[in-house]
């Protein structure tokens, strides 16, 4: 019987997670299985999965549709609903069900780097998009309870602040490096920032919230130029979600400073195996996924 997966999104030639997903069905015996890549913008996710046929099982979601994913599901899980972003879509009897593995992703790179994660006295998270949002619900889950944000456009950090305030922390906005923003301090009684008000503190680089003892960077390699020149230190742990071009430069100004330094290839196989584990209902083969993934300790070509 043909089964049919794909992932989604824009741009997405670059994706490696068809590698990850089709190792692991040959390793699971489902040799039916099919996982493709479509080119696919948030505004298109609708028409394109109302034309499916009953063949299609699973959906992997990247951005930027991960939004879309979740509001043109029939039904969320509890994560996904409170992140309020999707990366997984599901056929079932009732139409698509839309989860969120990316949490799962970042606390299993984590927890594979063997961090302290959990006992840091301060974490950062650089962006505000879906996967920043993933980050900070990773860092509720990890006993956080307060986040620094540091991002490039302070209007688009008003929903992850809502975030912050529906998990109980609080947060602090910074302004990325270079450019003039605000720096402002939320709790979840405040969270609705009126996004107009545009208060700003300087030019000040947000020194304090890179010196984080835990940084996950959400924003795409070429954000993180400004960032490199950072003098990142020994104690901290810095995570950055991309893996292309690899490796990626902000890992490795970071592993040069003495900083422990994860790669976004990391993030992709655990949240990987947990999608694989709800599409197919059988227990992921990891180290089939990752022999796939990393063949030689590298990214395998796409």
């Amino acid at each position: 019987m043909e089964v049919r997966c794909a992932v989604v999104g824009s741009p997405i030639a670059h994706s490696r997670s068809p590698i990850l997903h089709r190792a692991a069905y040959a390793a699971l015996g489902l040799t039916g299985w099919t996982y493709d890549r479509v080119e696919l913008r948030a505004t298109q996710l609708a028409g394109w999965l109302s034309g499916l046929d009953k063949t299609w099982r699973g959906v992997s979601v990247t951005m930027p549709v991960k939004q879309s994913a979740l509001d043109c599901a029939d039904s969320a899980s509890e994560l996904a609903s409170l992140v309020g972003a999707a990366n997984t879509l599901l056929r079932t009897e009732r139409g698509w069900h839309a989860d969120n593995t990316d949490v799962a992703g970042l606390l299993g790179a984590l927890d594979e780097g063997r961090t302290a994660a959990g006992r840091a006295a301060s974490a950062t998270v650089l962006g505000a998009g879906g996967t920043a949002s993933a980050a900070v619900a990773a860092l509720a889950a990890l006993g956080h309870q307060h986040v620094g944000i540091v991002v490039r456009e302070p209007t688009r950090a008003h929903a992850l602040f809502g975030l912050l305030a529906r998990l109980g922390m609080t947060g602090q906005l910074y302004g990325w490096p270079g450019l003039r923003s605000p720096e402002r301090t939320f709790s979840g009684e405040s969270h609705l920032w009126n996004v107009a008000d545009r208060t700003f503190s300087g030019e000040r680089p947000p020194a304090d919230a890179l010196c984080a003892d835990l940084v996950i960077s959400t924003v795409p390699a070429a954000a993180t130029r400004a960032l490199l020149g950072h003098q990142w230190r020994a104690g901290q742990t810095v995570l950055d979600v991309s893996y292309d071009p690899w490796p990626p430069a902000l890992v490795q100004a970071a592993a040069a400073g003495g900083a422990q330094a994860i790669d976004g290839a990391a993030v992709l196989l655990w949240q990987a195996v947990r999608q694989v584990e709800l599409i197919t209902g059988r227990p992921p083969p990891v180290e089939a996924m990752r022999a796939a993934l990393l063949p030689g300790g590298s990214l395998a070509p796409p």
